[in-house]
């Protein structure tokens, strides 16, 4: 066998090119003990905070107790494959996602694994899952609104672009509704959708995605999925998973939306790991630092300033009360650090008011900045009003006999509080909103029979449309209501109730 010299010259010439002189350098070190989502390992003596680290079976875990002799990590999947003595590496990366447009419309875990069985997430960008908070200066107010499509809201307590409003209440009051209408709502308006579904039961949750899917709202959503049989480091980590998801749109001048579904479970899973990691517990054995982990992941939601986009971030994170208890530990952090809150009540659930907003204690601290001029205009007494009636109405069930002036503003609130009831997943143009309030609050409906109020309004509503085209649409265009305009607007009114009391006249008795 004789040796070619030019190809053993051309095999070493392609050896030397291909030589990489950087040697591949990682701490490796040994799983002390593994169990319930965490594990301590000895031997990382370099390993940074917050630092990536990958077991011997591929699972991946995150750095979150450095003490003087271990490392306690949160394994981030299955730690029923991971024991004692296995080996542990370093990867000098911290915890990113994927994020672009290859998210919009699926279903992913809280690393960003697909969850809906429609193939793998194939995207060129990453991002970090915890990323600090623009400051001040990097910040503009909040003044353009996020409509939500539900009257109460939409009145009285308006959500800007930029803001942190809390949906808080008790369980099965309706806190879901209220989101995923809103993420329904934004169908037209160009924001981009974040569902993070934290501790959730799974079928709750494909319960969200196939209304989500169903009124078309998927093709401008993502869910972040760590349901209630996950594992509590990855419950932890969702919604940061989710605000990086978000923060991508948000950093190139676009708008985002996202629901926290819901932090009081998230604060569970992350008191269940500092207990774990045998950190010293505080009030309601949660540890110190849980405020923290709410301010710093709410905090990332706001406007930014015109040199860095425009963007915005919403977020509405949950917050679940026992027996109505709002000065708990975790819903006086939650309240202390976002921009308002809607308080759902269960006593008005029940009584059949949807959404149950308790209008006295809900509050949006960005107010009328947030609402169009129409708006402000025909709602800016209608908390006040709605308050009133609330005292008159208690004041009233004693039994004590009412002069007519006052029995006229119990059936006037009567019907705004009809009025102001919605279904599920029928969000209301903000236009109609804006007719129908200024209806209900100037007294048009206060010779409608109560049953008759949603008939009134729907009937309004096509009326406006189809006969009344011209003043709908100077509304629509100028978002204000000028006196000119309010003039026609009254006019219209007179003309409809005449229609609509000779088409009740017509109508059987008893309907």
């Amino acid at each position: 066998m004789k040796f070619r010299a030019d190809e053993i010259a051309s095999v070493l010439q392609q050896e030397i090119e291909q030589y990489e002189s950087q040697i591949d350098v990682r701490e490796v070190g040994r799983v002390l003990e593994a169990g319930d989502g965490i594990a301590r390992v000895y031997g990382l003596s370099g390993v940074m905070a917050g630092e990536m680290v990958e077991f011997s079976n591929g699972t991946q875990g995150q750095a979150f107790n450095l003490e003087e002799n271990s490392v306690g990590v949160i394994i981030l999947g299955d730690f029923l494959g991971i024991f004692e003595g296995d080996e542990v590496r370093t990867t000098g990366r911290l915890l990113s996602v994927p994020v672009g447009d290859a998210l919009i419309g699926r279903v992913v875990d809280p690393l960003g694994n697909p969850l809906d069985e429609r193939g793998p997430i194939v995207s060129s960008e990453r991002r970090p899952v915890e990323f600090l908070a623009p400051g001040v200066a990097h910040r503009q107010p909040v003044r353009e609104p996020l409509q939500t499509g539900i009257k109460a809201i939409d009145s009285m307590t308006p959500i800007g672009r930029g803001q942190r409003e809390l949906v808080i209440g008790d369980r099965k009051t309706g806190k879901t509704a209220i989101c995923i209408d809103t993420i329904i709502n934004q169908k037209k308006s160009g924001v981009r959708c974040f569902y993070v579904a934290v501790g959730q039961k799974e079928a709750t949750v494909a319960g969200v995605i196939e209304a989500l899917r169903a009124n078309g709202a998927m093709d401008y959503t993502t869910v972040i999925v760590a349901g209630a049989s996950d594992p509590a480091p990855l419950q932890y980590i969702a919604p940061y998973s989710g605000t990086a998801m978000a923060e991508h749109f948000t950093y190139n001048g676009g708008h985002a939306l996202i629901i926290y579904d819901d932090l009081s479970k998230q604060a569970a899973a992350y008191r269940q790991l500092s207990l774990l990691m045998r950190r010293p517990p505080g009030r309601e054995a949660y540890p110190g630092d849980v405020f923290y982990c709410h301010s710093r992941l709410l905090e990332r939601s706001c406007k930014l300033s015109n040199e860095l986009g425009g963007g915005s971030l919403t977020s509405l994170p949950i917050i679940e009360t026992l027996e109505g208890e709002v000065s708990a530990y975790i819903p006086t952090n939650v309240i202390s650090i976002t921009d308002g809150q809607i308080y759902l009540q269960p006593d008005l659930f029940f009584a059949g008011q949807r959404p149950a907003m308790n209008v006295g204690i809900s509050v949006s601290r960005v107010g009328g900045a947030a609402q169009i001029p129409a708006m402000k205009k025909v709602a800016g007494g209608l908390r006040l009003d709605l308050a009133a009636f609330r005292e008159l109405e208690a004041f009233a069930q004693l039994g004590t006999d009412l002069d007519a002036e006052t029995q006229s503003r119990l059936d006037r609130g009567y019907r705004m509080v009809q009025l102001l009831k919605q279904g599920q997943y029928q969000p209301m143009d903000v236009i109609d909103q804006v007719l129908s309030i200024y209806a209900g609050t100037r007294g048009h409906l206060d010779k409608v029979p109560l049953p008759q109020v949603d008939a009134w309004e729907k009937g309004f509503h096509r009326f406006m449309r189809e006969q009344k085209g011209e003043v709908r649409r100077v509304i629509g265009e100028t978002r204000k209501l000028e006196d000119d305009t309010a003039k026609q607007l009254e006019a219209a009114i007179a003309e409809f109730q005449k229609q609509f009391a000779a088409s009740q006249g017509e109508s059987p008795k008893g309907r």
